[in-house]
């Protein structure tokens, strides 16, 4: 290729938000769905590495205040060279990429270099951290105007740059970036300036997290409070009359798993709907996947069900996926749905039918229990089954309950694997490494494989000695029962065997301590 040919590379400095996945902004989500590169910092959230490409590049170049991954000279020619060689790159900032970030050093790097690029703006820890904690900035009765300033400054300047008098002198609420080491002297330094030392202060770490927490005082009390409790950074310090507020609007703190961090096992692309719904309940989800379903290795067997399909009475899926992989295979046969012959159709639960109904099929038998024995029963109690050739669409090396129930009620069952489960082995994002480092509060368990997958891979009973208060959830009967074949049985069991059901025995658990 030419050089007029060669492809023009660009970088997108995109702002991650302040923690929260869901507060990336549209255009900082289309940014990553077309990038070939994504460099991220420490405090972007890592779920947002899902929306780039399989094929993309995932570099961390995270910061903290006393390291670098990456030198800020090297990151910046490297965004140089990456688009000069006709990538696009997102360079993916916590925050604001231009609020007190080095977005700016960066893009007139570019500039300079005459790389094309983008700034997207993101929502800003400032003022998200204290909304999540119920301090609104302004309010009519309160503020009308808030300053925002670092309490961390560049450590090679000859002297501090911050006038704490003229801080203390402006209207309004003041929000301290980056002050948390320097607590005390912040606060000292606002009273000596003339604030009354009484003010209302509040220190919100890992704000719109499900880690976030909040410290109230005031100017005289906060920094030795911050020093009793042990409060860390990353934490925002809001100083102001509207603090005061806080006990009227305070909302996310509320949420039943706030500060629970959860373990999500199930394949990357059936874990979106549970981790939104831990999510939306205040926890900090891990989605570490421990499996992935694929195509059944034999499929002579499928085939010949398929071929056949006429000459059933009964089809029963025991799972969603299971439903997806027979109808990706039998849409390869066939164009019409009405091939799909007269049989009457079963489903396990909830989550089964509803991606049956999807394809406008009616679902005739459901158990109130959503077990493979619990169908067998369903169907027998709907009509007599002796002698009815039924055939069970479900995964490989599935429990033998269900066909031993429907052979003893005199059924002809063909047991017929439409997909099988394997190992997920692909972590790009590092989070093994983390999990195996810092444990965790829950692991939940959504299948018997994903039990047997997690425990191949970390020893379960031994991973319960090195974290002895990480507790387990199983989402219904048949994964307790893989679960107690390694005598580690689960703190709870859902009573409704879905991932609501999941969630609302994780809630009860937590409320009840």
């Amino acid at each position: 290729m030419s050089k007029q040919q060669k492809k023009q590379g660009k970088v997108f400095l995109v702002g991650a938000g302040p923690g929260a996945a869901g507060l990336l902004t549209l255009r900082g989500a289309e940014a990553l769905r077309t990038a070939d590169v994504v460099i991220y910092d420490a405090l972007v959230n890592r779920h947002l590495l899902n929306l780039a490409p399989d094929s993309a590049e995932l570099i961390f170049g995270g910061k903290r205040a006393s390291h670098h991954a990456i030198p800020q000279d090297e990151l910046n020619q490297m965004l140089v060279d990456l688009a000069a060689a006709g990538k696009t790159v997102v360079r993916l900032k916590g925050g604001d990429p231009y609020i007190f970030g080095r977005g700016g050093e960066e893009i007139a790097h570019l500039a300079k270099a005459k790389i094309d690029f983008e700034v997207v703006p993101g929502v800003s820890s400032f003022s998200a951290a204290p909304a999540y904690a119920g301090i609104p900035l302004t309010h009519r009765d309160h503020s009308s105007g808030f300053v925002v300033i670092t309490g961390y400054e560049d450590e090679d300047k000859p002297s501090p740059t911050v006038d704490w008098t003229a801080v203390a002198n402006a209207p309004g609420t003041k929000v301290v970036f980056m002050g948390v080491k320097q607590l005390g002297h912040i606060a000292g330094s606002l009273v000596k300036a003339g604030m009354n030392p009484k003010t209302p202060a509040a220190l919100v770490r890992w704000g719109t997290t499900g880690r976030q927490q909040t410290l109230e005082g005031t100017l005289a009390t906060i920094a030795a409070a911050a020093e009793k409790t042990d409060f860390k950074p990353p934490a925002i310090i809001v100083i102001g009359e509207v603090v005061k507020l806080r006990g009227q609007l305070g909302w996310f703190e509320k949420r039943p798993l706030l500060g629970q961090r959860i373990v999500v096992t199930r394949a990357r692309t059936q874990a979106t709907e549970l981790t939104k719904q831990l999510s939306e309940a205040g926890a900090e989800v891990i989605e570490l996947p421990m499996i992935r379903t694929t195509t059944p290795t034999n499929r002579d067997a499928l085939v010949d069900a398929i071929t056949e399909l006429n000459s059933y009475q009964w089809l029963v899926f025991t799972s969603a996926n299971g439903v997806d992989w027979f109808f990706e295979h039998f849409f390869k046969a066939f164009e019409d749905l009405r091939d799909l012959g007269g049989a009457r159709i079963a489903a396990v639960g909830p989550a089964t039918a509803e991606r049956l109904k999807a394809l406008r099929l009616k679902v005739d038998v459901m158990p109130k229990k959503h077990t493979g024995a619990a169908v067998a029963r369903a169907i027998n109690d709907f009509e007599s089954i002796e002698n009815l050739n039924i055939c069970l669409l479900r995964a490989a090396k599935a429990t033998s309950d269900l066909p031993k129930e429907l052979e003893a009620a005199g059924a002809i069952v063909d047991d017929i694997p439409v997909y099988e489960t394997v190992a997920e082995t692909n972590d790009r994002l590092g989070v093994t490494a983390q999990f195996a480092e810092q444990g965790a509060d829950w692991l939940t368990f959504t299948s018997a494989s994903t039990v047997e997958h997690f425990h191949a891979r970390f020893d379960l009973p031994a991973l319960l000695k090195k974290f002895p208060g990480m507790r387990l959830a199983s989402i219904g009967p048949e994964t307790t029962k893989a679960l107690e074949v390694l005598h580690t049985p689960p703190t709870v069991e859902a009573a409704d065997h879905t991932c609501e059901g999941l969630v609302v025995a994780l809630k009860k658990a937590v409320r009840k301590g």
